[in-house]
């Protein structure tokens, strides 16, 4: 029987590090549309796309990214980077890079008194570069859609 993929099947790569993450999710927001004439479809029009990232870390995969933001100064001080997510089972593969990725912390701290689970810490982040995304290999977006952005 085939291994299929699932979240612990992959690796994601941050700024150089290896990070575990509690949870991952990659979003893309394509506001292309339908177009009308009359009220009527008449074909598409391409619209504006955005790409946001969004990981929980637990504080030992945190306090690593903060390894880059002391070396940066501090945590807005982090350049836009590329981020890998990985992942090989050997009957399945998927790989997906996000590209000029800047970070932000959104949920730094959710203390419950009561303990009994990891800290959790939120962080994310938008996709600055018109490379955009590429889904195993191949880009989200057309080369028309990055004329004159790309060399």
């Amino acid at each position: 029987m085939t291994r299929r993929l699932s979240g612990m099947s992959f690796d994601v790569e941050i700024m150089g590090y290896l990070i575990h993450v509690e949870k991952a999710t990659l979003s893309i927001t394509d506001n292309s549309a339908v177009a009308q004439t009359r009220g009527i479809p008449d074909g598409h029009v391409d619209g504006d796309v955005t790409a946001d990232v969004e990981y929980e870390l637990d504080t030992k995969n945190f306090n690593r990214l903060g390894q880059a933001a002391r070396r940066n100064g501090s945590w807005r001080g982090i350049p836009p980077h590329d981020v890998l997510f990985y992942a090989n089972t050997g009957d399945e593969e998927m790989k997906v890079e996000a590209m000029g990725v800047k970070l932000q912390i959104s949920d730094l701290l959710d203390i419950d008194g009561k303990g009994g689970s990891k800290k959790i810490h939120k962080l994310k982040g938008f996709v600055t570069s018109p490379d955009f995304v590429r889904i195993n290999g191949v880009p989200y977006l057309s080369r028309d859609d990055t004329r004159h952005l790309i060399g």
